[in-house]
């Protein structure tokens, strides 16, 4: 049970920091996790936050006794508690029940690797990825982020998005990940406009070389332009135009699923 507000207060009044810069704080130390997923050594976490290694030590024993970290084999990890309360967010977990059929039926189509990602500010947000053995080596996985205007799903999801929303991504330049990226304002919204007319976007080596990748955006009810699907693989053994057709018709199956209101599969 959470703390009464008096008993936070005094808590954090004896740490020496007021409530916003401790909770800035404890998102630093998290935050150094995002990159990578991978486990860090206190040390890691105080280099990488400038905080000083007192605070640090203090932050992680709190967040390592609540469970949001864990400590194996002297590194700290990210805790399943981060986990249970993650799957609940809406309306997310909502979406991921809906799209994991039809995301199944389009690896079983293809085998190659399936993406499910929303948009979050000027990035994708990965929320689901299905691969197999045989995968192209794309350093996605759930949770991960990368640059809307370089990725397939990014490009679909920002042509069904509102005028407003292309606007705050092209307020800020965009950074070239490979050769390919578009990067010029001008050019990625003549290419939102074609993808708004077949609703199909494409990724040709713009995000990592050799690598394509064809997506669809889903229609979720109320949020349109937030949800997208794709296929990805290698270029030469994947085409991505021949699987066009059925990431279009995994994302209009999940958008019925979604106005349905209960996931079904296919």
């Amino acid at each position: 049970m959470p703390a009464p507000p008096a008993t936070r207060r005094a808590r954090t009044k004896g740490h020496g920091d007021d409530r916003r810069s401790l909770t800035d704080r404890i998102f630093r130390i998290l935050d150094c996790f995002a990159a990578t997923g991978e486990p860090l050594s206190t040390a890691d976490v105080t280099r990488q936050t400038g905080l000083p290694k007192t605070t640090v030590h203090r932050i992680v024993d709190d967040l390592v006794s609540v469970g949001v970290l864990a400590r194996l084999d002297g590194r700290l990890h990210l805790g399943t508690h981060l986990f249970e309360l993650g799957s609940l967010v809406p309306p997310n977990r909502e979406l991921r029940e809906a799209a994991l059929p039809f995301m199944e039926d389009l690896y079983e189509a293809t085998h190659e690797i399936v993406h499910l990602g929303i948009l979050d500010g000027s990035d994708v947000l990965y929320l689901v990825k299905i691969s197999g053995h045989d995968r192209v080596p794309v350093p996605t996985r759930d949770g991960a982020r990368l640059s809307a205007h370089a990725v397939a799903l990014g490009k679909a999801l920002l042509a069904a998005s509102p005028k407003a929303v292309v606007r705050r991504v092209l307020a800020h330049p965009l950074p070239a990940m490979t050769p390919n990226t578009i990067v010029d304002p001008a050019a990625l919204l003549r290419e939102l406009a074609q993808i708004a007319q077949t609703a199909v976007a494409f990724d040709r080596e713009e995000a990592f070389p050799g690598v394509v990748c064809a997506a669809a955006a889903i229609t979720l009810p109320r949020f349109p332009g937030r949800a997208a699907i794709s296929v990805t693989g290698a270029r030469g053994r994947f085409d991505p135009d021949h699987a066009a057709a059925a990431v279009r018709l995994a994302a209009f199956a999940i958008s019925r699923s979604l106005e349905n209101g209960s996931p079904t599969s296919s």
